[in-house]
């Protein structure tokens, strides 16, 4: 005989008492945890960890939860975890609601503090100078390519990427005006501003389009209007200290080559031969002074060290490009520890920004 909806109704509060003694009992594993990591020193933010429970997880679910609806509920787990571990705050492009802070929610949920900046270099000096943990800054977006600001900030940092973040973007039009005809100005952040640019022609000719820092901002002054309707932005999150190995990494880094016919190629070659997956490659104009001096070195497996980065001449030749790439791999992986090593010799310049959990794409 099939159960009423009142006894089913029972049936799950019975579940949820049963479910919430079990996260307090977790919570307090949470809490000596946290005890063990402040005694020995040990960052209270670990995406390596989280990635390994993740993806136990995922070979654990028989449903009829899916996997995303699975990693919700525990993101929030994690994240009330670290709360009661220690204080993590974030700071991101603001202001609230904007893109960032989306994906600030989507990595660290609800529980981490997290504070707004003003503009990119304001996230990145902030972590620099340790008055926040980490921060949470856009690099590249699958319509419009690679946040350059971003960019050019990664090449001089001491941060290291700590894990990535990937949020589907959905750009809308807010407007007083009754008529599209009657609107005159279009503002946005110039990413948003291009990664709408054939509705925009299209659909408001007559609009002069106006640059903000940010698409809150320009809320603050609604029809899907991208043009990709799987419009996505990758995040980076930055922060110091070394990720750990977890079997599904990814590498990044940041490398000059001489200007000779071939270098690029030979740069290069070395990723075929220990058959590592270059995921991304992408040139990047040195068109301003940056002082190289800032560069930490990386000790590649304790066998290379890259002080000579301090006195590099990259940083008086303007309109030279250096490199960016990820590919698939840890630095603590052998084969990726010989490759950086052959890379070593065959740059000008070779800077490890970071190896860290590969980010959940959207499907």
């Amino acid at each position: 005989m099939n159960k009423s909806l009142a006894q089913l109704r029972q049936d799950i509060q019975e579940l949820d008492d049963g479910i919430l003694r079990l996260l307090n009992k977790r919570a307090a594993r949470s809490v000596e945890i946290g005890q063990v990591k402040r005694a020995h020193g040990v960052d209270v933010y670990s995406p390596a960890q989280e990635d390994r429970v993740f993806d136990f997880l995922s070979k654990s679910n028989t449903g009829p939860l899916n996997d995303p609806a699975v990693r919700d509920i525990f993101r929030e787990i994690f994240s009330s975890s670290r709360a009661l571990q220690g204080p993590l705050t974030v700071t991101y492009l603001g202001p609230e609601a904007s893109f960032s802070h989306l994906a600030a929610i989507a990595h660290f949920g609800r529980s981490a503090e997290l504070a707004p900046a003003g503009t990119i270099d304001q996230v990145f000096d902030r972590v620099e100078r340790g008055t926040i943990a980490l921060g949470i800054v856009p690099v590249e977006n699958s319509t419009e390519g690679s946040v350059g600001h971003t960019l050019r900030r990664l090449i001089a940092t001491p941060l290291d990427i700590r894990a990535e973040v990937f949020l589907r973007i959905s750009q809308c039009l807010m407007s007083h005006c009754a008529r599209k005809e009657d609107i005159r100005r279009v503002y946005s952040r110039p990413q948003a501003l291009a990664q709408c640019r054939n509705w925009l022609r299209e659909n408001l000719p007559q609009a002069e389009q106006l640059e903000t820092t940010s698409t809150s901002e320009a809320g603050e002054r609604a029809e899907d209007i991208e043009d990709n309707p799987a419009n996505t932005t990758r995040f980076l999150v930055i922060g110091r200290g070394k990720g750990e190995r977890t079997g599904r990494d990814k590498t990044s880094i940041l490398f000059g080559t001489p200007h000779i016919p071939g270098a690029l190629f030979q740069s290069l070659e070395t990723f075929a031969r220990e058959r590592i997956n270059l995921l991304r490659i992408e040139s990047h104009p040195l068109r301003e002074r940056i002082n190289l001096l800032r560069i930490e070195s990386h000790p590649l497996r304790d066998r290379i060290n890259l002080l000579r980065i301090e006195s590099h001449p990259l940083r008086d030749r303007m309109w030279e490009y250096l490199f960016f790439a990820d590919f698939a791999g840890h630095r603590e992986d052998e084969q990726v520890g010989r490759c950086l090593q052959d890379m070593e010799g065959r740059t000008t310049l070779l800077k490890i920004l970071g190896s860290y959990p590969r980010g959940e794409e959207p499907t």
